[in-house]
């Protein structure tokens, strides 16, 4: 019965317009010349023939139509028919039948009955808007080519959703799950809807591949909960957007996209406080370095909706320069913010340059997060890194003094804390520069941000599973122990935006991030919640496997965000401020200048050493990984052993030539 109605459903679907209309008007005027029969033969009796001619058949059949059409009921795509046009299709039948009935009434007594006018005027309203719903419902039914979804939540979102889904032709809604009880048992939208414990059984019977989550409003808490429950169930779990985003017009309920890697957490993110937030923003010139990166891009994109008298975006990327600049500028227009956007190019270790730019715009509060982040390519480009995570906070920082900038705020890493890793002991000295530099400062305050990895940022874990899991795996874990402290994007960037305000002359401030998560945890639950398996020995018939590569050189297997337990509170519930060592400005200055002689003179080793007696907590755990250190050594030891194996050829001809001139012995 199912194939034989998708194959009806297909063979009307497949019809062309013109065709679709055609039969349409044909169907009409033969039902309303049939429904006019039925309706006398009821009335009158059976056998009896209609009272004039058959032009009465013509007469309701050309009503019915003329009025349709004229209403441009034929001009509707039958699949996506609403409530709106089966009103007025109705409204066009009643038209009709009352022409018919003032012609009836013109007849006299060679008319038809009143009786007879009531009875075709109800076989006509069933038919005509039956007619529609069905095929409506027919084209719909075509469940073995759109993907079988279940609906979680049957609030108002839920209903939208389920609607939306049915005017497309991707999805079929066969369900609705709903925690509250008093929904349980009722139809929303059309669609029944079942408690929780339900759903082993619905995507057993239904074969459902997908659940939808339309929990906008819910907190991040709340929709990691459903997530949890749903990670047992072979389905891929996909949902709708954020409230806040359907309110901002960003997005709407039909949007459904993959689960926000926020909800993978287990926490709700930090409340910013709206006082602090705007505090350096508002009003002012704001300058963001690494502007087109993925913690600079959100820093700009909040920081336009504090309004700023300025956003001065500083990047070394042009395509990153360009796609930050023309997001602003849409963001701008869209929000009737006027915000001056000065989108300009250039690198923050060119002193001369960044120092032109802030005196030029007059910036006021300076937000620096260009940084080379990533640790196995930091350490395999040990100069590069020292010289954009050091000497471009160390130059730009010297310009923000000689402007007067009001406040300096560095986008840190938790993996400055007892670093074993270059990226980590250079964002390390970093934060000493600057609370060395505080020493000097008379108008600049300067401060820093410390925070775990970031989801979505470039370079980080989510989009890299995602891919492997899109492209069938393996996923690769490098330790099955490693652990992470994580923060979303727009979590991280409002930290930041905070910590200027609360900031007094060389801070350090840290996120209570709560627990660490497990790195294989996250891998699995994005696995499952794309509706996969993972492929182990207790489930050797898996879809994914996960891979265990080995910690890379320099990596921990778990990150700190302390330097000592010597922390105190802010006024920010959830920001601490760290009291750790510093370095006088004196002595920093003599390492800072013999650490450049090194970059000068490419010798990685005594860089390194350096970095090592600055940064007192940095052990490095493996030899220099510099690919070009690396290479020059090499070939500078095979140049040696060439050497050698030349020198030893030179010793042995010598002395064969010496031997062959000696005098024979008598």
């Amino acid at each position: 019965m199912t194939r034989w109605v998708e194959k009806c459903a297909h063979r009307v679907t497949v019809l062309s317009r013109t065709a679709k209309v055609s039969v349409a008007v044909i169907a009409d005027a033969i039902a309303s010349a049939v429904l006019l029969a039925c309706a006398h033969a009821l009335i009158v009796g059976r056998g009896v023939n209609l009272e004039g001619s058959i032009l009465w058949y013509l007469v309701a059949a050309g009503m019915l139509v003329g009025v349709l059409a004229a209403i441009g009921t034929y001009r509707t795509v039958f699949r996506f028919v609403s409530r709106r046009s089966l009103f007025m299709t109705g409204a066009g039948v009643g038209v009709a039948l009352i022409a018919f009935a003032a012609l009836n009434v013109a007849l006299g007594p060679h008319g038809l009955s009143p009786e007879t006018l009531v009875v075709f005027g109800a076989f006509m309203l069933l038919y005509v808007l039956g007619s529609r719903a069905f095929i409506r419902e027919l084209l719909h039914y075509r469940c073995g080519e759109k993907e079988r979804v279940i609906v979680y939540g049957a609030g108002e979102a839920g209903a939208q959703l389920v609607a939306s889904l049915r005017a497309g032709g991707q999805y079929a809604p066969v369900a609705m799950v709903d925690r509250n009880p008093a929904l349980h048992g009722r139809a929303v939208a059309g669609v029944n809807v079942y408690p929780p414990d339900a759903l082993p059984s619905l995507i057993a019977e239904q074969k459902i591949s997908s659940v939808l989550l339309a929990m906008p409003s819910s907190s991040r808490r709340e929709r990691q909960i459903v997530l949890k429950s749903l990670e047992p169930y072979p389905v891929h779990v996909r949902t709708v957007p954020d409230i806040s985003d359907i309110f901002a017009g960003h997005a709407t309920v039909a949007d459904v996209r993959e689960v926000d890697p926020g909800d993978l957490l287990g926490r709700d993110p930090v409340p910013p406080d709206e006082t602090l937030l705007g505090a350096c923003i508002s009003g002012k010139v704001v300058m963001v370095t690494g502007a087109g990166g993925s913690i600079g891009s959100e820093l700009c994109r909040q920081i336009v909706r504090l309004a700023p008298r300025r956003l001065v975006l500083v990047e070394m990327s042009e395509p990153a320069l360009y796609h930050v600049d023309r997001e602003l500028q849409t963001l701008c227009a869209r929000g009737g913010m006027s915000v001056e956007i000065v989108p300009l190019l250039g690198n923050a270790h060119h002193r001369h340059r960044v120092r032109e730019i802030m005196e030029a715009f007059g910036v006021q509060t300076l937000y620096h997060a260009a940084a080379y982040k990533h640790v196995p390519i930091v350490e395999e480009n040990i100069i590069e890194g020292i010289h954009n995570n050091v000497f471009s906070t160390w130059y730009l920082a010297e310009a923000a003094l000689e402007a007067r900038i009001e406040t300096f705020v560095l986008i840190s890493t938790d993996k400055a804390v007892n670093p074993t890793n270059v990226m980590g002991a250079t964002k390390r000295l970093a934060e000493l520069t600057l609370q060395a530099l505080q020493e000097r400062s008379t108008a600049t305050r300067f401060c820093m941000v410390r925070f775990g990895n970031v989801l979505e940022s470039s370079g980080s874990v989510v989009p890299l599973f995602r891919e492997q899991i899109k492209r069938g795996g393996p996923v690769t874990v490098t330790h099955r122990d490693i652990i992470r402290y994580f923060m979303t994007i727009p979590e991280a960037a409002q930290l930041v935006l905070q910590a200027g305000a609360m900031g007094k002359g060389g801070d350090v401030f840290v996120l209570d991030m709560g627990e660490p998560l497990r790195i294989v945890d996250l891998a699995r639950r994005m696995i499952h919640l794309m509706g996969l398996t993972v492929r182990d020995e207790s489930n050797p018939d898996g879809d994914i496997e996960i891979v265990y590569t080995g910690l890379r050189p320099a990596e921990k297997l778990y990150e700190e965000l302390l330097i000592g337990k010597n922390v105190t509170r802010t006024e920010h519930p959830m920001i601490m401020r760290a009291m750790e060592h510093r370095i006088p400005w004196v002595e920093l200055e003599g390492r800072l200048a013999e650490l450049l002689d090194a970059l000068d003179q490419f010798d990685c080793a005594r860089a390194r050493d350096l970095l090592m007696r600055t940064v007192a907590e940095y052990r490095p755990e493996s030899p220099i990984q510099d690919l070009v250190w690396a290479q020059a050594q090499a070939q500078k030891s095979a140049a040696e052993g060439a050497n050698k194996v030349t020198e030893l050829r030179t010793l042995r001809l010598r002395a064969a030539r010496n031997s062959a001139v000696l005098p024979v012995a008598q």
